[in-house]
């Protein structure tokens, strides 16, 4: 396990220079006070800084890192991955991938990708209190997706509008379906709901 021993005037000031350096929230870690700060007589002799050892026990990003190259590793896709973590996200990137591979990795309209981002979710807040947001990409495909489903959502906004007809759009998971409902929301005109069970729950859009 990775830690660091850092000295400051003060616990807190100690810990949160260790926490900065190692890249990690406190929940993540176990703080160790080696040696109390002290002021000395006088406030000048013998005064000593706060002494802390910082462990990391709970890295999300380890996780991560560990266990989608097991499952890369186990579906025999050659690649790596690049994890970054932003307050309380995770943005995982699957880098160094051939074509043929990026196909599997993704499946059918971003299934396999959901699915390892799921468990890699799982892993990654297993034992934790503060829950951590998990984003899997490969090679910007989500944006790619979601471009392809706001033009699809205008385009089909203006066939409901003019026919006068619901329009049912094909099965999707509930990321890809927030982004129809949103890319919608402020046309006065359209209105959009769900219906269905899933995995074969749609959006239809009407006309008010």
């Amino acid at each position: 396990m990775k830690s660091v021993v850092k000295v400051s005037k003060t616990i807190d000031e100690a810990v949160s220079i260790a926490l900065e350096e190692l890249g990690v929230e406190k929940g993540d870690t176990h703080v160790e006070i080696l040696e109390e700060p002290s002021k000395g007589l006088f406030g000048l002799i013998g005064a000593k800084d706060a002494t802390v050892k910082v462990t990391v026990i709970n890295d999300p990003i380890k996780i991560a890192e560990n266990l989608l190259n097991n499952m890369l590793k186990c579906m025999n896709v050659k690649g790596s991955c690049s994890v970054k973590r932003e307050n309380s996200c995770l943005y995982i990137d699957i880098t160094n991938i051939n074509s043929s591979d990026m196909g599997i990795v993704i499946g059918r309209r971003g299934n396999t990708l959901d699915a390892i981002q799921f468990l890699i979710s799982l892993a990654v807040n297993r034992s934790r209190d503060d829950y951590i947001k998990v984003i899997v990409d490969a090679k910007g495909y989500r944006k790619r997706r979601e471009e392809t489903l706001v033009r699809l959502a205008n385009r089909m906004g203006q066939k409901a509008k003019y026919s006068k007809r619901p329009v049912k759009l094909e099965p999707m998971n509930p990321y890809e379906r927030r982004i129809i409902h949103s890319a919608l929301q402020d046309i006065g005109d359209i209105t959009t709901h769900s219906e269905g069970e899933e995995p074969y729950r749609r959006v239809v859009i009407q006309a008010k």
